[in-house]
């Protein structure tokens, strides 16, 4: 894959550029600061950008703005965002109109790199690769009119697992169920979130981003 990488923080950035090139990825290009990501973004296209979500010169949301305005630019642009901490109104506006090719990691997780590299691969192929202490963050008070209300408990554990982006057979596993069951669920998620059924990949991603919007 073609990466890009938006860090200012050196040995961080570095490492994550030896990292990717030892699993045979390619780093298209590396940023240093939020003035020269935008046009990087669009200048390159890569297959997936990490991009940090505050970045010099405020180190405020500078990553962020950048991130979003691109994928308003290049719809779809596979984005990988890392943060110091759960930034909820980030999340969210990253969230705002698309959950294709969406992920937003801690950047412990960084430091296990099975977990980070397996995220970057499921966001550049279109998934979702959200934390689930993000996740937990975004739950917390939803409004009277939450779209999730007519899930039941076990389907919200369901759709948590498909927020953080695994597929059936792992949700299965994670859950000590049989795949027959977790694909009736998600079949429940479908048809109460009033989500049509033309293809289930379009499908997932609609209830993954219902599901963080709610």
């Amino acid at each position: 894959m073609r990466v890009l990488l938006a860090e200012d923080n050196a040995l961080l950035r570095d490492g994550l550029a030896l990292l990717l090139a030892g699993e045979g990825h390619e780093v298209c290009a590396t940023v240093e600061d939020g003035d020269g990501l935008l046009p990087a973004l669009l200048d390159h296209r890569p297959d997936v950008a990490v991009v940090d979500v505050r970045l010099p010169p405020g180190y405020r949301d500078e990553g962020l703005r950048a991130v979003v305005e691109a994928r308003r630019q290049v719809p779809r642009l596979p984005v990988l965002v890392l943060s110091q901490y759960v930034e909820r109104a980030y999340a969210a506006e990253l969230l705002a109109h698309s959950a294709f090719g969406v992920g937003y990691l801690l950047k412990d997780r960084v430091a296990r790199t099975e977990e980070f590299l397996d995220a970057l691969e499921r966001v550049a192929a279109g998934g979702t690769a959200m934390d689930p202490e993000v996740i937990s963050q975004l739950m917390v008070r939803k409004p009277d009119d939450d779209p999730l209300a007519a899930l039941t408990p076990r389907e919200r554990e369901v759709l948590s697992l498909m927020a953080e982006g695994h597929n059936n057979a792992t949700i299965a596993r994670l859950l000590f169920l049989v795949e027959s069951s977790v694909n009736k669920h998600i079949g429940n998620i479908f048809s109460k979130l009033s989500i049509p059924a033309p293809d289930s990949g379009h499908r997932r991603v609609l209830a993954v981003l219902t599901y963080l919007r709610s």
